[in-house]
């Protein structure tokens, strides 16, 4: 595998566009406050959930990037989706002034996007209104956002995107996972340029069963938990002799890709991370890079406060780079993003190959300079994927 990053499109707690997410990251530790506000949720219900801690696209306007019409029936996920696409459209020179630059267009640009709850908010909107006024009151126009992979179709009609539209619902590991799907995709032939990432929002049926389940930060005096965020990245991939052709400029390179699953010891035990999984797919990743693990710089950590989850997934990626390697658990800036998470990771890379320090650092040493890096994501169910990004 061998595909070259040439756009980055984010829409996060920091703002919206590539600038603005590599502009948080260069502060380092201070994009966490500006992630994780004081005040109110602008998304929960404040009585409801008044000591609620997430990481928000804050001051959120649809209205700023999509324009005034045509998205009202849209869900807060499609219109992060939409607008992370526009930006990385643009930014890789796809489409210029909103129009396709040859020798691109809409028959050559796909999709691949992830998500692991994204129309669970829309489920419960409809439910509720169904439940507790009457079924003849409810909008047909909100119902497709119930289909979890509309959020990405809605983007294709947007943006005329007539190559594969592809949504990927695996967890945590989607977004990377979405990298394979565009690989597979590029390699015959099906299309020259691909959308690559996914998103997640903060929602109150989410919310509340991570509360439920007692693996939620918010309450806890353990210092563990997750730290729930929202927010969609999108990176455009293409093959390096199709980017070169077309005189555009290659931010990264995505050279391995690796995946592995370890079932649980138990049947009834159902959230859980085996080290041996994690080791699996990083040595995947690296051999199909042709990278050896002492040439790496850093690794973007799949650490989201879940115990037993975080230190199997260290155990793992110890025994192949060892205690020195930057070990750098991202989610701390800007919370758990599920099936964004792999998207945010590499954008994350794009950052300190741009000149961001790694940081946050769990463990090792942060570089001076990233050339070669490695993002992993962890699911809860026992699958693990990662990739090697290098300059």
């Amino acid at each position: 595998m061998e595909l070259a990053i040439t756009g980055l499109g984010a829409v996060s707690p920091f703002g919206v566009g590539r600038e603005a997410w590599c502009a948080a990251l260069a502060e380092g530790e201070g994009a966490r406050a500006k992630a994780f506000r004081e005040g109110p949720s602008e998304v929960l219900e404040g009585e409801a959930f008044a000591d609620a801690r997430t990481a928000e696209v804050w001051g959120w306007d649809p209205k700023a990037h999509l324009g005034k019409r045509g998205h009202r029936s849209y869900d807060r996920l499609t219109k992060f989706l939409i607008a992370a696409a526009k930006h990385a459209l643009a930014d890789a020179g796809v489409k210029v002034e909103g129009e396709f630059a040859p020798p691109l267009g809409p028959e050559k640009v796909g999709i691949c996007s992830a998500t692991a709850y994204g129309s669970l908010d829309a489920i419960t909107e409809l439910n509720r209104v169904a439940e507790l006024e009457n079924p003849r009151y409810l909008n047909p126009t909100r119902f497709p956002n119930t289909v979890i992979n509309a959020a990405a179709g809605y983007v294709s009609i947007w943006e005329d995107l007539r190559a594969p539209n592809t949504t990927v619902v695996d967890g945590n590991c989607g977004a990377l996972d979405a990298v394979l799907t565009a690989s597979t995709h590029l390699e015959h032939g099906r299309g020259e340029a691909f959308l690559v990432g996914g998103g997640e929002v903060v929602s109150e049926p989410l919310y509340l069963a991570l509360k439920k389940l007692g693996v939620l930060a918010d309450g806890r005096t353990d210092g563990q938990g997750v730290e729930m965020g929202e927010g969609a990245a999108y990176v455009v991939v293409e093959k390096p002799e199709a980017a070169a052709a077309r005189g555009a400029t290659v931010h990264a390179r995505i050279r391995g890709y690796g995946t592995a699953f370890e079932p649980p010891e138990s049947e009834a035990l159902l959230v859980h991370c085996g080290a041996d999984a994690v080791e699996r797919a990083a040595r995947m990743a690296l051999s199909e890079a042709g990278v050896a693990p002492e040439e790496l710089d850093a690794v973007v950590t799949a650490t989201g406060g879940i115990g037993d989850i975080d230190g199997a997934e260290m155990a793992g990626l110890k025994r192949v780079f060892g205690e020195g390697l930057a070990y750098a658990p991202t989610k701390r800036l800007q919370g758990e993003t599920f099936g964004a998470a792999g998207a945010f990771g590499l954008a994350s890379v794009l950052a300190w190959m741009g000149g961001a320090p790694v940081a946050p650092v769990g463990a090792g040493a942060a570089p001076e300079k990233v050339g070669a890096a490695l993002v992993s994501t962890v699911g809860f169910y026992g699958n693990v994927s990662c990739v090697v990004v290098t300059r």
